[in-house]
């Protein structure tokens, strides 16, 4: 196999792994301080990646669309948490999980009636549009690279926000125990509502950054969000460290592995068959993963309590 084209793989791997993280991080900030099973989680994708699509057109630049996008989601987030979640925290995991589902057909048909069922899509302007050369003779789209900058720069940032703020220490030990935090003074109810609403702007942002890269649809966000609760399960619920160490591993697996095991099936079949099975392998690949590593350790990763 051509290194370079493995080379290319892995930064593709990094990025879509950055994605999911972005996505992950929101839910599992949600559902370890929350104990929120959130399955409309995907649908913030979704809205983030319309208002960011709606919102550069109407400005005429790009990072002016997504400065309006990201406070935006912020809002969207906000407000579904205050109408219609605050009231499904004291509610078992089964009532959640049909709650927000029905969520999910709430927001695609909003979408569909307020922008359309047709595709929409979201250009680049032309400082994004080309490419670098990550190594000689190894061209790579500058886009891609800075969705992996942003990434990791949310990443450490929430990082710093967690662990070393005020903030932090109050979503931590709302992890913990949040009645005992309430009953020490503070606002739970806010503190929910921030967090929920931190965790729609990653999403959102997850979103913003996919638009440009394929199309903005009804429905985008539901495949990622399978993925994402992969990631957190692999990675331990409500830990964000072990939510960004998943999220690479996943990535770099499900997209090396779609490079790498159609070349390795042509040694045993035909090429066609190859071409076929390998893809749908490598599909299976991080559900493979996923089931070895809770063979080995049930919580994940990294547990909240370590992480």
């Amino acid at each position: 196999m051509d290194p370079l084209l493995l080379l290319e793989q892995a930064f593709n791997g990094l990025q879509f792994g950055i994605m999911l993280f972005l996505i992950a991080a929101g839910l599992t900030l949600v559902f370890g301080i929350m104990d929120m099973v959130n399955l409309a989680h995907g649908s913030l994708v979704m809205i983030g990646a319309y208002l960011a699509t709606t919102l550069i057109a109407w400005t005429g630049s790009f990072l002016g669309g997504l400065a309006l996008a990201i406070p935006a989601t912020f809002a969207v987030g906000a407000l579904v948490e205050v109408v219609a979640l605050r009231t499904l925290y004291r509610r078992n995991h089964l009532d959640q999980v049909l709650a927000t589902f029905g969520l999910i057909l709430f927001f695609n048909e909003i979408v569909r009636i307020v922008w359309g069922p047709v595709s929409l899509y979201s250009g680049l302007p032309d400082y994004l549009m080309g490419h670098v050369e990550i190594f000689p003779d190894a061209p790579y789209p500058v886009f891609r690279l800075v969705i992996i900058a942003v990434g990791l720069s949310v990443a450490a940032a929430l990082y710093l926000i967690v662990a070393h703020t005020r903030l932090g220490m109050l979503i931590r030990a709302g992890a913990s125990n949040n009645e005992m935090v309430g009953a020490l003074g503070v606002n739970i109810k806010s503190l929910f509502t921030f967090v929920f609403a931190l965790g729609a702007v990653f999403a959102g942002l997850a979103g913003m950054m996919l638009g440009p890269l394929t199309s903005v649809e009804p429905g985008m966000g539901e495949p990622l969000l399978i993925l994402a609760f992969v990631v957190i399960i692999i990675g331990g619920i409500g830990s964000i460290r072990g939510a960004f160490i998943a999220a690479i591993v996943v990535g770099l697996v499900d997209t090396v592995g779609r490079v790498m095991l159609p070349v390795l099936l042509r040694a045993f079949v035909d090429d066609a068959a190859a071409d076929t099975a390998g893809p749908a392998l490598a599909s299976m690949l991080i559900y493979i993963l996923m089931a070895g590593i809770l063979v080995v350790r049930p919580q994940g990763l990294f547990p909240a309590r370590t992480g």
